[in-house]
């Protein structure tokens, strides 16, 4: 199987798409889960402030990240660990909107990148009730993992992008975005 991509899950501190406190990236490799990656850093200026409601669903606080370095010290480690692959995110409007209004606010240029969402893809897959990462996770049998942390949360996600290419006979993601009706998007828009 040459199934490629990197599954990206962002929290932030509060409801600016450009607050992001952390990231998570796993990177699958035919098919398999190769590497992950789990940062903790500082939101960019203005948006670097706590929300109580973010706190809770996340339980990242303002003193969690006062040591960690800069949003823009760690763009440029993300960015090369996806080794140019797509990422794919559940409900990637979310992950990829912020990863533009972050990169903006610190007025970094990002590099040409595509994206899916597996939100989208488990829809055409799947006959659930709900596509919340969480349920689609526990309707592949995946149920052991910390929702809302961002690491747990990209792990899920590459679990379910890797059963529903299985469940499709998708040798590559060009092949199961097909079998789900999807596209790649460009991040750069």
């Amino acid at each position: 199987m040459a199934l490629d991509f990197v599954a990206i899950d962002f929290e932030t501190a509060n409801g600016s798409p450009a607050s992001p406190c952390a990231v998570g990236l796993v990177r699958v490799r035919n098919g398999q889960i190769q590497e992950s990656l789990s940062m903790l850093f500082q939101p960019p200026f203005p948006h670097n402030w706590f929300h109580e409601g973010n706190i809770r669903v996340h339980g990242i606080r303002p003193e969690d990240v006062i040591d960690a370095p800069q949003w823009e010290d760690v763009l440029p480690e993300l960015l090369l660990f996806t080794e140019g692959l797509p990422f794919i995110a559940h409900n990637a409007a979310f992950d990829m909107g912020v990863l533009r209004a972050a990169s903006d606010a610190v007025s970094f240029d990002l590099p040409d990148l595509s994206y899916s969402c597996s939100l989208l893809m488990a829809r055409r897959s799947y006959n659930l009730e709900s596509y919340r990462l969480n349920a689609v996770a526990y309707a592949i049998g995946h149920e052991d993992f910390n929702h809302h942390d961002a690491l747990a949360d990209a792990d899920a996600c590459a679990r379910i992008v890797i059963h529903m290419a299985n469940r499709h006979d998708a040798e590559t993601l060009e092949d199961l975005l097909r079998a789900t009706k999807q596209a790649l998007k460009p991040l750069n828009v």
